[in-house]
């Protein structure tokens, strides 16, 4: 287990605020007050289509140059972009 690594941890982490190289596991999805041009239920409807499902797997892949958005992340076996701000939907542990 690495430092970052934050499986069965006490103290849940923002996708949002992960760095590069953050691996944890999806805890819930939490939309309400997340700064997204999505309402959102349907911020958490098309972050479940994506994979962020409960118990799925996630690393940080990539962060963009500007601000660090947006950020590339292994969801399970899929790779996929997202936007920070989106992303702060995302309880990991």
């Amino acid at each position: 287990m690495t430092k970052n690594h934050h499986k069965g941890g006490k103290h849940p982490i923002l996708l949002g605020n992960a760095r590069r190289g953050f691996r944890g596991i999806v805890h819930a999805i939490e939309s309400d007050g997340v700064a997204s041009a999505l309402h959102p239920v349907e911020l958490e409807s098309r972050l479940i289509e994506l994979g962020f499902v409960e118990g799925a797997r996630i690393e940080v892949l990539h962060e963009g140059i500007i601000g660090r958005d947006p950020i590339a992340v292994r969801v399970d076996n899929i790779t996929i972009a997202v936007r920070r701000r989106e992303a702060m939907a995302v309880v990991l542990m």
